[in-house]
């Protein structure tokens, strides 16, 4: 009897490195995010660990006896990808690799490779690619001695359409200045419509928060919109608008935006671009905060620098405290004027949140 070829393919295993510069960071929350993000790109996490960096070493960022521990440890694990909580040079990636003998990638690279994967519009694939491609721009040693030792597929080496990263300067160059063309195309069509949409009277609501704090959902229950919503982080990256009536003559125009995350660098925040303007050209900012997080103060300092750096903190926000089923009893949490409790999961609280929003827009 012929055996039966195991057809599911396993995932790769993932080792997390976290780098502590300040005494005062939780290593523990940062890397449990790390691990998520590990986990939505695919990866099989199977170890961690972290070092206290009061010097940096410039070829490595971490010390040559940490690095020979860890690289004890991955052997044991059969690590096939180490993942640094940290932005790393082309050299030290490719110093890393050589030193650990694995593929290494940093916590951007994750990201990037999350956001290839998920990406679906024209436009968001279009994004995507450029952004890989300035990624990989001062990476190219790097990542073309990796391909070659460790394959050219998997993690760190995915983008849209799955087409293979293509590691020549000026070849990167010139699609480079080609996608900036076309995504410059894109933005001015656009803008166009948006001023277009400006003489509607229908009032614009931006839905903005930390990546997995009940966005999507949330419009699922207003708009009965059918969305991809999961309990992961990144699940929708496109911008979704729907049309809901608040009361019999009160209707908004609803839009869900990107998921904001620490360490986002402007490059990615340049790649999504837009889906943030529509967080910059909103009449009302609903903040999403996941208040059963233990990080959510924290989580909302991004999202708020996050706009800023888009030009829409001056915009009227409403602070939507969501997943209060998650901390047992109802809280005593002390409110401020445009601040709400909800739980999207039991439906509580949106009759409330409705009637905030009809009073802020009328």
């Amino acid at each position: 009897m012929k055996k039966l070829e195991n057809t599911i393919k396993e995932k790769e295993r993932a080792f997390l490195l976290g780098a502590i510069f300040d005494n005062r960071e939780n290593i523990n929350s940062q890397l449990d995010e790390l691990e998520r993000l590990a986990e939505t790109a695919g990866l099989l996490v199977v170890g961690r660990t972290h070092q206290y960096i009061r010097e940096i070493t410039p070829a490595t960022l971490f010390g040559k006896g940490k690095l020979e521990e860890i690289k004890t440890e991955i052997e044991s694990l059969e690590v096939e990808v180490v993942i640094v909580d940290y932005e790393i040079s082309g050299s030290q990636m490719k110093n890393l690799t050589e030193v650990l003998g694995v593929k290494v990638l940093d916590r951007i690279g994750l990201i990037l490779d999350i956001f290839a994967m998920r990406a679906t519009t024209i436009e968001g694939k279009l994004q995507v690619e450029l952004a890989q491609l300035k990624y990989s721009l001062p990476r190219l040693s790097s990542l073309s001695g990796t391909s070659g030792r460790f394959g050219s597929g998997g993690i760190g080496m995915r983008g849209p359409g799955e087409t293979k990263l293509e590691l020549d300067r000026r070849v990167i160059d010139d699609k480079i200045f080609r996608l900036s063309k076309e995504i410059a195309k894109i933005k001015d069509q656009r803008f166009l419509k948006r001023k277009n949409r400006q003489y509607i009277s229908k009032k614009k609501i931006a839905i903005v928060g930390y990546t997995n704090a009940g966005k999507s959902s949330f419009l699922n229950l207003i708009t009965k919109a059918g969305i991809y919503a999961d309990d992961k982080l990144f699940a929708t990256l496109e911008t979704t608008s729907r049309n809901v009536w608040l009361s019999s003559d009160l209707q908004i125009i609803l839009t869900d935006t990107v998921g904001f995350i620490s360490k986002l660098p402007h490059s990615l925040v340049d790649a999504f671009a837009s889906t943030l303007e529509e967080a910059s050209d909103a009449d009302l900012i609903l903040h999403i905060v996941d208040i059963s997080n233990k990080d959510y103060q924290k989580q909302m300092e991004v999202v708020n620098t996050t706009l800023k750096q888009i030009k829409a903190d001056n915009i009227p926000i409403i602070v939507v405290y969501n997943k209060i089923d998650n901390l047992g009893a109802t809280p005593f949490i002390k409110l401020k004027e445009n601040e709400v409790l909800v739980s999207v999961k039991k439906n509580q609280g949106i009759e409330e949140l409705k009637q905030k929003l009809i009073e802020k827009l009328s």
